[in-house]
C-alpha cells in the first residue's frame, strides 16, 4: 500500500451501516435475527448480536481494507485456536454461502462482512482502577500471545497500519496537520521527536514477528479470581495484526495501562515482569518499550484527534480521546531514562554500577571515617512524640551531632520520617547526602569536567556523570573546564561556624533530579542518582529495609495460628496519634485499633510507664499505692455496688474470669451467650464464642455447658428494625425452657453490650434489660462485655450498658485502658467477687503491677484531660454522618452501624437479600491500604468495615478516611 492510500484511510469515518442495515444484513447472508447493540470502535462499524443461537459481534469493515488483511486476522484466530497455551479467542463464523469475509455494498458503499462469536467476560477498559495482579495479567496474557504467534505467518501481516509503531514518526507527522492548537501539536510533536531519536539505534535489533499489537483493555476479557482481581485471558479484536516489532506489542499493552494508573507509569512494571517470565525480550527491546510506549501515546491521542476532525459523531473516539490524553500526560510525567531503568530492574535485568575508579576525594581535609552519620529514618532514636514534624528538624539533628563531633552527614537511601504521609507518592527516600561541617571546608573536584553554575547551584559534568553541589563558595569560573583534584571552592559560612554542604551524583547529563524520591521509584531512581558513598565512605548509605526477608522469618517462627493483617504487610516501625508508619516513610491512618485508645506515641503516657520502671514493678501481692489508687478509680466509673475490682492481662483473662464468678456464686455451670459473638481465646472465654469467623466449627463444638441464642442483629437477623426485642426474646426462651427443665440451674449470660463483632450493631431496645431479668430470675448472674465497645468508645456513653439502660452484675473491660500496656479488669460487686473464695484465692503475676496501674491511671488522666469522650462522640456523629452519605451514591453499602468511634459499615451485593459482598469487602480493605488507611473486615460473613481508631483522630483525618472510601467505591477496588 502506498503512503497516499494510507493516508485516505486514515481519513476514513465508521461505515454509515445502520442497526436496521446490519439486520438485514445478518438475514441475508447468516440467517440470523436478534437485537443489536452498537459496539465502540476508531473505524469499523460493530454490532453486538444476541440471538436464540447464542451472542455474535457483527464486524462492518471499510472496502478500502484490503481483503488479505481480514483474511490473515481470520488465520491467526484460527492459528490460536489450535495452540493449548493460546489466550481464548472467538469463532469465526461462516456465511449461509460458507464464506469467512462477505463482500456487499451499502447505499453503494462497499464493505467487507465478518461474524465472530462474542467472547463473553469481564473487560478491563471500564475500570477505573486495575489491581496489580491484574496488570501482572495482561502482561502474562500479552506475553502468551505473542510465544504463540511466533510460528504464525500469513501474506496480509505486511500492511501498512497507522498503528505500526515502525512508521511511528512518519504517521505522526501526518495526524499532527490537522491539529488546530498549536500548543498541543508543537508537545505531541517534541515528545515524539525526543522518542524517536532513542528508537532509532535501537531498531535494527528489535525482533519482527506476527503480534496483535492491540492487546489493551478494550480487546480483552477475563474472569475474576479468588480475590475479585480480574484476571484477562481472551482476546477479542484482531483488528491491527501485522508483522512488527515483538516489543512493540508489550509497548502497546504498556500504554493502555496508563490510562489507570492515576499519574503513576511504574503502573505498568507488574505487566513487564510477567511478560519477562514468559516470553523474555533482550536488552535492546527493554530499552525500547518506553520509548515505543511514549510513540504509542502520540499516535493515540493524534489518531483521536484526527478521527474527531472526519467523524465529529463517534462517540466511542470522543471519551477514549479523554483516556488517551491522560495516558499521554503520564507517559511525559517522567525522563526517558527514568522508565529504562525501571523497566530494567522490573525485568531481572543487570545494570551497570557506574565507573568510579580514579575518583579523588571530595573533602581533601577531611577524613572520612571521621563523619558522623545520622540516622533520620522511621526508627531512628532522635525522633519521638512528632518531634520529626518541627520545621527543619533533620537539619538541627545533624548541626547538633556535626557541633558534637565535628562533622556530620545524612544517608543516602534513606526513607525520612520527615516527609512521611498518606499519600501513596510521598517522596521519602534521599537520593542526596547533606553534610555539616566547618565554614571555610576545601571541596575539590573529584573527577574531571566543565562547571556549571546556575542559582549558586555547581554541576561539574563530565562525560557519563554530573555532581551537584549546593553550599559553595565558588572559587572556579562558569564554563571552566577543571582536573581531577582542583579546588571547586570552600563552605559557605562565618569563621568559626558550622555550614551545609548538599552532595548529589547524576548520570544524565542535563538533568536536575529531585532530592527525593518515592518509595515505588527509588529502585529506578537510584540507578540515575548513584550513592555519594562514592565520594566519601559506605557509611554514607543507609541499610536497605528487609521486609520480605523478616516477614519469612516471622513466617517461619511464630506460630501459624498467630495470623498477621494483609497477605504482604507494611513492616509499621513507629506510630502518632492515628497513624501508623512504615519502613518505607508512608504514613498510614489507624482505623481498626482500639488497643491504642489514647493515640500511638503518646509522651506522657511513655514518661508515666518509663518513671513507675524505675522505681518499682512487681506482682499484686505486694501492697504499693498504684494497685489501690486505680482500683479506686475504676469503682468510681463503674455504677453503684459495683465495687471490686480484680486486675488482669487482657480481655480473655477477663472474661474468662468473668465466667468463673458466675459459675461460683451461682453454683451452677451454664452459661447463656449469643450466636457471632467473641469473648476471647482462652478456654471459657472460647467456650463462648460463637463467631464462625474466628473459628468455622464454633456452633457445632461449643461444650455442652454452653447455650446460645439467636443474636439480635437488627440489620441481617431474623428480625429486622429497633423494635424487634421481643422477637428475639421470645427465640432465648425455648432455650431458658430447656435448661430449666435440666434442672441444672443457670450460672449466668455474657454479651457485648452494642454487637461489637458484627461492627456496632446496637441491641434492640429493651433487650438487655428483659434477658436480664430472666437470667436473674433463674439466679444466672449477667456479664457486659466492654472490651470492645467500652470506655468511652462509644462517645455518647462511657459504657455500652448505659444505652441499654442497664446494670450488670459483671463488667469485663480491657483493650483500651493500657493503650497497649497489657492490662484488664473485671468489675463486680464484693458479695460476687467473695464467691470465688469457694475456689481459692485469685492472683495474676502481671494484673495489677505497678507499672499496669499506672498505665490505667495514666490512660484515665489522658482521656480527662484530652477529652477524649467529647471527641469520640464529635468526630464519631461526623464520620458516621459521611459514612451514610455513600449508602445514596453505592449500592454496596448497605448500612451504618454503631456510634462514636466504634462503627461498622456493611457492605451487601443486594440491599433486598443482604447477600454479603464478603470478597469485594476484603478487597476493598487491600486497596484501602494502598492509598494509605488500615482497616479490616468483621463479622460472620467478613462484609463490615470495623471502623475503631484511637480515640484522638481528628476531624481531618475521618475526613480524609470517608474520602478515600468513597474515592475506592466509586474507582473500584478490583472488581464491580
Amino acid at each position: 500500500m502506498t503512503d497516499e492510500a494510507l493516508v485516505d484511510r486514515m481519513a476514513l469515518p465508521r461505515p454509515d451501516v445502520t442497526a436496521s442495515d446490519a439486520e438485514e444484513i445478518l438475514l441475508a447472508h447468516y440467517s440470523l435475527s436478534g437485537t443489536l447493540t452498537e459496539l465502540g470502535s476508531q473505524q469499523d462499524r460493530n454490532y453486538r448480536v444476541d440471538s436464540d443461537r447464542g451472542r455474535y459481534v457483527l464486524k462492518i469493515c471499510h472496502a478500502a481494507y484490503e481483503i488479505r488483511e481480514l483474511e490473515a486476522q481470520n488465520a491467526a484466530i484460527h492459528h490460536l485456536k489450535s495452540r493449548q497455551d493460546a489466550p481464548r479467542v472467538p469463532q469465526v463464523i461462516r456465511s449461509n454461502e460458507g464464506r469467512e469475509i462477505v463482500v456487499l455494498t451499502v447505499r453503494g458503499q462497499g464493505y467487507q462482512v465478518r461474524l465472530l462469536e462474542y467472547l463473553e467476560g469481564q473487560g478491563l477498559t471500564e475500570l477505573t482502577y486495575l489491581a496489580p495482579a491484574s496488570v501482572a495479567a495482561l502482561g502474562a496474557l500479552c506475553a502468551r500471545l505473542a510465544q504463540a504467534l511466533a510460528d504464525f505467518d500469513h501474506p496480509g501481516l505486511d500492511r501498512s497500519l497507522q498503528w505500526d509503531l515502525r512508521r511511528a514518526g512518519p504517521v505522526a507527522v501526518q495526524l499532527l496537520s490537522v491539529i488546530t492548537d498549536s500548543a498541543a501539536r508543537d508537545r505531541i510533536a517534541k515528545t515524539m521527536v525526543m522518542a524517536i531519536r532513542r528508537i532509532q539505534p535501537l531498531a535494527p535489533s528489535l525482533r519482527l514477528q506476527a503480534v496483535h499489537h492491540d492487546v489493551t483493555g478494550d480487546n480483552v476479557v477475563g474472569h475474576r479470581d479468588a480475590r475479585g482481581h480480574t484476571i484477562p485471558d481472551g482476546v477479542i479484536d484482531f483488528g491491527d495484526i501485522i508483522r512488527g516489532w515483538l516489543v512493540g506489542d508489550l509497548a502497546v499493552t504498556c500504554a493502555s495501562l496508563l490510562h489507570q494508573a492515576d499519574g503513576d507509569p511504574f503502573h505498568i512494571l507488574p505487566a513487564v515482569t510477567a511478560y519477562q517470565a514468559i516470553y523474555p525480550l533482550t536488552g535492546e527491546e527493554l530499552k525500547a518499550l518506553w520509548p515505543l510506549t511514549v510513540a504509542r501515546a502520540v499516535i493515540l491521542v493524534a489518531s483521536s484527534e484526527q478521527q474527531i476532525s472526519v467523524d465529529p459523531d463517534n462517540d466511542y473516539v470522543r471519551v477514549n480521546l479523554e483516556h488517551e490524553r491522560a495516558i499521554f500526560d503520564t507517559a511525559m510525567s517522567v525522563p526517558f531514562e527514568l522508565m529504562e531503568a525501571a523497566i530494567l530492574r522490573a525485568a531481572g535485568a543487570n545494570v551497570a554500577a557506574p565507573e568510579a575508579s580514579g575518583w579523588l576525594p571530595l573533602l581533601p581535609d577531611i577524613d572520612p571515617a571521621r563523619i558522623a552519620y545520622v540516622d533520620l529514618g522511621v526508627r531512628s532514636p532522635h525522633f519521638s512524640a512528632g518531634n520529626w514534624l518541627n520545621a527543619d528538624m533533620d537539619w538541627r539533628l545533624l548541626a547538633r551531632v556535626a557541633t558534637e563531633n565535628g562533622t556530620a552527614a545524612t544517608r543516602y537511601g534513606e526513607y525520612r520520617l520527615s516527609r512521611a504521609g498518606t499519600a501513596k507518592g510521598q517522596a521519602t527516600y534521599a537520593l542526596h547526602v547533606d553534610i555539616c561541617l566547618a565554614a571555610g571546608s576545601a571541596i575539590a573536584a573529584p573527577f574531571g569536567g566543565r562547571i556549571g553554575w546556575k542559582d549558586q547551584h555547581l554541576t561539574l559534568a563530565s562525560g557519563s556523570m554530573t555532581l551537584h553541589l549546593d553550599g559553595l563558595d565558588l572559587s572556579v569560573e562558569d564554563g571552566a573546564a577543571i582536573a581531577a583534584g582542583d579546588p571547586l571552592g570552600t563552605v559557605i559560612g562565618e569563621a568559626s561556624s558550622l555550614g551545609g554542604l548538599r552532595v548529589q551524583l547524576c548520570s544524565v547529563a542535563g538533568l536536575e533530579p529531585p532530592l527525593f524520591s518515592t518509595p515505588r521509584a527509588a529502585a529506578a531512581w537510584s540507578v540515575l542518582c548513584p550513592s555519594p558513598s562514592l565520594l566519601l565512605s559506605p557509611q554514607a548509605d543507609a541499610p536497605e529495609p528487609d521486609t520480605a526477608e523478616l516477614f519469612a522469618r516471622r513466617r517461619a517462627h511464630l506460630a501459624r495460628p498467630q495470623k498477621n493483617y494483609y497477605a504482604a504487610p507494611p513492616q509499621i516501625e513507629r506510630g502518632w496519634k492515628e497513624h501508623l508508619f512504615d519502613v518505607e516513610g508512608r504514613a498510614y491512618l489507624d482505623m481498626v485499633n482500639n488497643v491504642t485508645i489514647l493515640g500511638h506515641g503518646h509522651p506522657r503516657f511513655a514518661a508515666a510507664i518509663h518513671a513507675q520502671w524505675l522505681r518499682l514493678n512487681t506482682n499484686s501481692r505486694f501492697h504499693y499505692a498504684a494497685i489501690t489508687e486505680f482500683s479506686e478509680r475504676l469503682a468510681a466509673l463503674s455504677p453503684d455496688g459495683l465495687d471490686a475490682v480484680f486486675l488482669v492481662n487482657s480481655g480473655s483473662e477477663a472474661n474468662d474470669l468473668a465466667l468463673r464468678l458466675a459459675q461460683a456464686h451461682s453454683g451452677a455451670r451454664n452459661m447463656l451467650c449469643l450466636l457471632e459473638a467473641y469473648h476471647g481465646w482462652s478456654a471459657a472465654s472460647d467456650a463462648v464464642s460463637t463467631s464462625i469467623a474466628d473459628n468455622p466449627q464454633a456452633p457445632t463444638t461449643r461444650p455442652d455447658w454452653v447455650h446460645t441464642v439467636v443474636s439480635p442483629n437488627t440489620y441481617r437477623g431474623d428480625f429486622r428494625g429497633p423494635d424487634t426485642a421481643a422477637d428475639y426474646l421470645g427465640m432465648a426462651t425455648p432455650v431458658l425452657e430447656a435448661i430449666d427443665a435440666a434442672g441444672e440451674g443457670l450460672a449466668g449470660f455474657i454479651c457485648e453490650s452494642v454487637y461489637g463483632n458484627a461492627g456496632g450493631i446496637p441491641l434492640p431496645d429493651g433487650y438487655l434489660r428483659e434477658i436480664y431479668a430472666q437470667v436473674r430470675a433463674r439466679g444466672g448472674l449477667c456479664i457486659a462485655d466492654e472490651v470492645q465497645v467500652g470506655y468511652a468508645r462509644l462517645g455518647h456513653y462511657f459504657w455500652g450498658f448505659e444505652q441499654q439502660g442497664v446494670v450488670p452484675d459483671i463488667i469485663t473491660i480491657a483493650k483500651g485502658m493500657g493503650n497497649g500496656h497489657p492490662l484488664g479488669a473485671v468489675i463486680t460487686t464484693r458479695e460476687i467477687a467473695q464467691s470465688l473464695e469457694k475456689e481459692g484465692t485469685f492472683f495474676s503475676s502481671t494484673g495489677g503491677s505497678p507499672v499496669s496501674c499506672t498505665a490505667g491511671m495514666t490512660v484515665l488522666d489522658i482521656m480527662a484531660e484530652e477529652k477524649l469522650q467529647e471527641n469520640a462522640r464529635t468526630v464519631g456523629d461526623h464520620l458516621k454522618a459521611r459514612l451514610a452519605a455513600l449508602i445514596d451514591r453505592h449500592p454496596i453499602a448497605g448500612a451504618v452501624h454503631g456510634m462514636g468511634l466504634y462503627l461498622g459499615l456493611e457492605f451487601v451485593r443486594d440491599r433486598t437479600t443482604l447477600e454479603p459482598a464478603t470478597e469485594e469487602t476484603a478487597a476493598i480493605c487491600d486497596r484501602l491500604l494502598e492509598l494509605g488507611v488500615i482497616m479490616q473486615p468483621t463479622g460472620d460473613h467478613q462484609n463490615v468495615l470495623k471502623i475503631k481508631p484511637p480515640l484522638c483522630i481528628s476531624i481531618e483525618s475521618a475526613d480524609f478516611f470517608a474520602d478515600v472510601l468513597e474515592k475506592v467505591l466509586e474507582e473500584g477496588w478490583s472488581q464491580h
